[in-house]
């Protein structure tokens, strides 16, 4: 009995001392939620950087001098009974175009998730223009005989864009890749012209006014306009020394006025966490 109570102080000893050595492993600790982050850069802060950019401007000019052509004829026999204002003369042209600019914004970071609102602006030469016309006969209940021809152009020059955007990402290491979206402001030149020509014709009606040629047109100018909208697109960071990061970004921009416009662009860009 002595025997098997000394073996068991010993071994209580052994057992004792092995632990004393023993290191402070990280899963006695709680450690294993050390190991969930895979990011090992911190993204919050503040930061600013600049970018260049290349797109494609989608316009669609369809109706877009239509209200120009009903002031020149309105109270006409022609605009009541061919409604000469309406006929589709224009459609959708799409045109490219580029531009640089800049970014700052703020991140705010909880683990790997990466929540930011940012301020974006690029200056470029995006927009397009276009030509049509579309020309009729037809008779009047007055008796005339009508050869009318309605052309219209128009043209939308972007020059300043700039958005609000709120954006989420998730931090892979070095690299955020994130989504984002928010209001858009432009600045743009909006030129249309409508012209309308022709004769009109009445055998039964005595020279001169059997037959009278017409030729009317008007231009609506737009300078420096400010268009809105929205955007919202697609992007990945990576940080590369110290504070310094590179960015490749897709953005889409829809603008609404009186030239339906939107503008896809990519963008690559380098910037600075502070």
């Amino acid at each position: 009995m002595r025997r098997l109570l000394l073996v068991a102080v010993m071994c209580g000893a052994v057992t004792g001392a092995r632990a004393a050595d023993m290191p402070d492993l990280p899963f006695l600790r709680g450690g294993f939620t050390d190991g969930l982050s895979t990011s090992t850069v911190n993204w919050q802060g503040g930061y600013i950087g600049g970018h260049a950019a290349y797109g494609t401007s989608n316009m669609n000019f369809a109706n877009s001098t239509r209200t120009i052509a009903a002031r020149l004829l309105d109270g006409t026999e022609m605009e009541s009974v061919q409604r000469i204002s309406e006929w589709p003369i224009m459609g959708k042209v799409s045109a490219h175009g580029e531009g640089f600019g800049g970014f700052v914004g703020y991140n705010f970071q909880w683990t790997d998730v990466v929540v930011g609102v940012e301020l974006n602006y690029t200056h470029g030469k995006f927009g397009g223009s276009q030509t049509g016309s579309m020309s009729r006969f037809f008779s009047l209940p007055s008796g005339y005989t009508v050869g009318a021809t309605y052309e219209g152009t128009a043209r939308m020059n972007i020059s300043d864009m700039g958005t609000l955007r709120v954006r989420g990402g998730y931090a892979y290491g070095s690299f955020l890749p994130y989504m984002f979206a928010g209001i858009a402001l432009g600045q743009a030149d909006i030129i249309r012209t409508a012209r309308v020509f022709g004769t009109q014709v009445n055998t039964a009606v005595a020279p001169p006014f059997n037959n009278v040629p017409f030729d009317i047109s008007a231009t609506d100018g737009q300078y420096s306009h400010l268009i809105y909208g929205y955007s919202f697109g697609l992007g990945t960071e990576i940080m590369l020394i110290s504070n310094l990061f590179m960015r490749a970004e897709w953005e889409y921009v829809r603008f609404t006025s009186s030239v339906d416009t939107s503008i896809n662009t990519v963008r690559a860009g380098l910037g600075y966490k502070f």
